[in-house]
């Protein structure tokens, strides 16, 4: 966009006017210290005369929003047919509210600064719009009791994050289980994974820990998490029962 501006012989300032944005915004997109709006990067293609140069890299700058750990992985998910989460830390990313979001990425140390936490906020709720796909995926979720009584934030935020789970387990394509922690069985120990199918039928598996990740895709490895997987689904709670369970977690608080 700097190469662009520069060529049209425009000032920060000038362009700033143009597009609608101020000339502090521009600078921080051009040196990358803000990430550009969708809106933002149409404007600028259309002011610059880029004949769709800029649009066209939306999605990259898109993807810019998420760790550099996770982007692979956030390309994957987003074009998934299937995904399977299993959780035992914090309630999933996919189905995380703002303000539980927000709560998690302020806990973080080292600290993020305020643009960082709006940064990353905002890109876990863009993954959320993988449920409104069409066809959507077929997603399901076993989250260990203990994000569920875990009060993120603080319990005003974790009965809004309980009511989140209850709405989005109503979608048809949706399943959520939870793992009781009376559970004398649970296979999950080793820590949460997430298993993805993509459209030309690849099975790929993502672990993190510690911001350290990995996207598994030999299929030894990922056969042996499948596995795991289906154990953990016929541990926890039927999808029914998960839901009642939810609800009685929700008339505690």
């Amino acid at each position: 966009m700097k190469l662009l501006r520069e060529r049209a012989g425009l000032s920060r300032a000038e362009f700033g006017r143009q597009v609608g944005y101020g000339e502090d915004q521009i600078t921080s997109v051009e040196l990358g210290r803000r990430i550009p709006k969708p809106e933002l990067i149409d404007k600028a293609d259309e002011v610059l005369d880029a004949s769709g140069v800029l649009k066209a890299m939306k999605g990259e700058v898109e993807r810019a929003r998420y760790p550099t750990f996770f982007r692979h992985a956030a390309r994957l998910e987003s074009d998934a047919v299937e995904l399977h989460v299993y959780s035992c830390q914090a309630v999933p990313g996919l189905l995380q509210t703002e303000e539980y979001a927000r709560a998690v990425f302020t806990m973080m140390r080292p600290p993020l600064d305020e643009e960082a936490i709006d940064q990353r906020v905002a890109a876990r709720l863009a993954r959320q719009a993988v449920f409104g796909r069409r066809p959507p995926p077929m997603v399901s979720f076993v989250i260990d009791e203990s994000c569920l009584r875990r009060p993120i934030g603080g319990e005003p935020i974790l009965r809004g994050q309980l009511e989140q789970i209850l709405l989005v387990a109503q979608r048809r394509t949706v399943e959520v289980q939870v793992m009781p922690l009376r559970s004398r069985e649970n296979a999950g120990l080793a820590g949460p994974f997430t298993l993805m199918e993509t459209k030309e039928g690849r099975r790929i598996a993502y672990a993190e820990v510690q911001n350290v990740s990995h996207v598994h895709t030999e299929r030894p490895l990922v056969r042996g998490l499948e596995a795991k997987y289906g154990l953990l689904r016929a541990q926890a709670l039927t999808p029914g029962a998960s839901l009642t369970y939810i609800e009685n977690l929700l008339g505690e608080l």
